[in-house]
Formats: C-alpha cells, sequence, structure tokens
C-alpha cells in the first residue's frame, strides 16, 4: 500500500520514540533512588523475592507469590506518596495509550502509525497545502455551466457529473489491478487541475502515497537522476524510484515538457512500468488524443488507449470563479 521507505521513516521514528521513553524511565529512577535510598533497598528485595519464586517455578513447585508482591507494591507506592510523587511517577507518558508509541497492536500497524503515514504521504506529495482547499468537500457543481454548447451533447455541468462518477469509481476500485488509470484532457481553466486533487486527497486520505509533478519538473527530476545532474544521486535516485512506485503517479500538464525523443521514452516508461508494477496514474493535459498521437511515439499513444478512461473537460474557463 504504502512506499517501503516512507514506511521505514516511520518505524525509525516509533524506534526513537521508544528510545526517549526508556531514556525518560531511567533519568526518573534515577531520580528517586537519589531522594529515596530506601526504595532502592525495596526494590532490591523485590528482585531477590522475584529470582527465588522464577527457580521454584522452574522446578514445578506451588509458590504462592502474589501477596508478597502487593506488599513491595503497596511499601513503594506509600514512600513515593510520602515524598511528594504521584503512586505512577514512573509509568510511561505516550502519546498513543493504544499502541504504548508502538505504532503495532499485535501485528497490525495503530491507527496513528496509519495516521502518520498519511501526512508523510501528503507531504511528499507536493499537494499538502494546497488540498486542505482542493477536494471533493468544497467542490460546487454550481460554477459550471447548465447550458449545452452548439456541438456537444451534454452541459459542462452534466458532463462534469460523468466525470465525477468516473473519479469516485477510480477510488472506490483504486486496489483493483483491472481499474483503469484516468487521462483529463481540456483546455485550460476548466477543472482539471481542481478534479485532479480532490481525487489526490481521497487516495491519501486512505493511506496510500500520491507523488503529484507537473511534466515539466518530471523531466528535470528524471534528467537528474539519469544525467548526474545533481550533486546528491542518492536523493534523486529516490526521488526516481517513488515516480515508479508510488501507489499514485500525477502527471499535470503533460505535453508542457521539452518534446524530445527522451522526454517520449521516459513517458513512455513510466506509463509502461507503472502499469506492470500495478500501479496507477492521473494525467492532465491541454492535449486532445489526436494531438497526443502526434506528439508522441505510437507505443506512448497506444499505452494509454489500453490503460486510461478518457474524460473531456468541457465550457469556459473557470479560473475566474476560483477553480
Amino acid at each position: 500500500m504504502t512506499s517501503k521507505t516512507i514506511y521505514q521513516k516511520i518505524l525509525e521514528e516509533y524506534r526513537l520514540k521508544q528510545d526517549r521513553i526508556d531514556q525518560i524511565k531511567r533519568a526518573k529512577e534515577k531520580e528517586l533512588l537519589e531522594k529515596i535510598p530506601l526504595l532502592q533497598q525495596i526494590e532490591k528485595e523485590e528482585m531477590a523475592y522475584t529470582l527465588k519464586v522464577a527457580r521454584k517455578l522452574a522446578l514445578g513447585k506451588e509458590q504462592a507469590y502474589e501477596d508478597q508482591l502487593e506488599d513491595f507494591r503497596l511499601a513503594k507506592k506509600n514512600l513515593l506518596l510520602s515524598h511528594g510523587y504521584e503512586e505512577n511517577y514512573l509509568d510511561p507518558v505516550y502519546e498513543c495509550e493504544k499502541c504504548k508509541d508502538t505504532g503495532f497492536i499485535g501485528s497490525e500497524t495503530c491507527s496513528c502509525f496509519n495516521q502518520r503515514l498519511i501526512k508523510e504521504a501528503y507531504k511528499m506529495s507536493n499537494l499538502d497545502k494546497i488540498l486542505a482547499k482542493e477536494n471533493f468537500q468544497s467542490f460546487d457543481f454550481n460554477v459550471f455551466s447548465d447550458q449545452v454548447s452548439p456541438g456537444q451533447d451534454l452541459s459542462p455541468r452534466e458532463n462534469m457529473k460523468e466525470i465525477m462518477d468516473g473519479a469516485r469509481k477510480f477510488i472506490r476500485n483504486f486496489e483493483d489491478p483491472e481499474e483503469y488509470n484516468l487521462l483529463f484532457y481540456g483546455t485550460t481553466g476548466l477543472g482539471k487541475t481542481f478534479m485532479t486533487n480532490c481525487i489526490a486527497k481521497e487516495i491519501l486520505d486512505l493511506g496510500y502515497t500520491v507523488i503529484y509533478q507537473t511534466a515539466h519538473r518530471l523531466m528535470d527530476l528524471i534528467g537528474e537522476y539519469k544525467f548526474g545532474k545533481t550533486e546528491d544521486l542518492v536523493e534523486a535516485k529516490k526521488k526516481y524510484d517513488y515516480l515508479l512506485e508510488a501507489d499514485l503517479l500525477i502527471i499535470d500538464d503533460l505535453g508542457t515538457e521539452v518534446p524530445n525523443a527522451f522526454s517520449t521514452a521516459e513517458v513512455f516508461n513510466l506509463i509502461n512500468t507503472r502499469k506492470l508494477g500495478q500501479k496507477k496514474m492521473i494525467i492532465s493535459t491541454n492535449l486532445s488524443p489526436g494531438d497526443i498521437s502526434k506528439i508522441y511515439t505510437d507505443r506512448v499513444y497506444s499505452r494509454i488507449l489500453d490503460s486510461f478512461d478518457i474524460y473531456e473537460f468541457i465550457g469556459q474557463d473557470l479560473r475566474w470563479k476560483g477553480y
């Protein structure tokens, strides 16, 4: 579901949480032993008694030990209270009581771990700020005209409702390997990017990883890795791997990159590799399918026809309405 790199990063965060909890507990224990010397003596007696009981139980001998252990507990509690400490002073304070800051409940990841994955995925997607404004909750069909233009079968509003149905289907069946990718096309300002962002937020909130890049920036990232156009090749490779491995890759403004043999080959490589890896994509472009067939190779055009549901955005420029 999620990128292994992100998963490992968050596992390390939880390991550090456990280390901090242990450090705090050791510091508190040291403080108490310095201020309440008798506490150390009681703990030594408790440890000796526990070892004695363990040896007898290992030999198969019955041993009643609960009352004695309760006596040790009460003695320590009374010492703490008499010196002005809470009886649970040594109890760890967790950010998440459900998993005790381990990130797991049994073998399943805790909800706090899943939320951390989602938060990291938002950051990695390049969409973390814009999705607070552009989402299905703020989507308004009323900004789309209900008038059918000459040569069209649907009004922009009816057309957008069909696109919305397709978007909901894409989200609902996201894990289905048979579900097609999405290609949105139409002139500038018709809501393609807004709709893409709405879908991205839903996918991110489900716990998947999403990468958003413009086509121009996409080629820069690929070039940095493949041609060594950066001082940090390790980071460049990570970014390139994300393009192939993220659960959803969004390419915005396909066709705005410099068209050449390299960019065409890389577009095909991304589509083909992700298709083989059963990873989803959304492409938005001002190019019509006919334009795509002219600018890119037959292999690119064929892959798009074979694995993308294609939706045209129609109507008038909506940017003055905030879309």
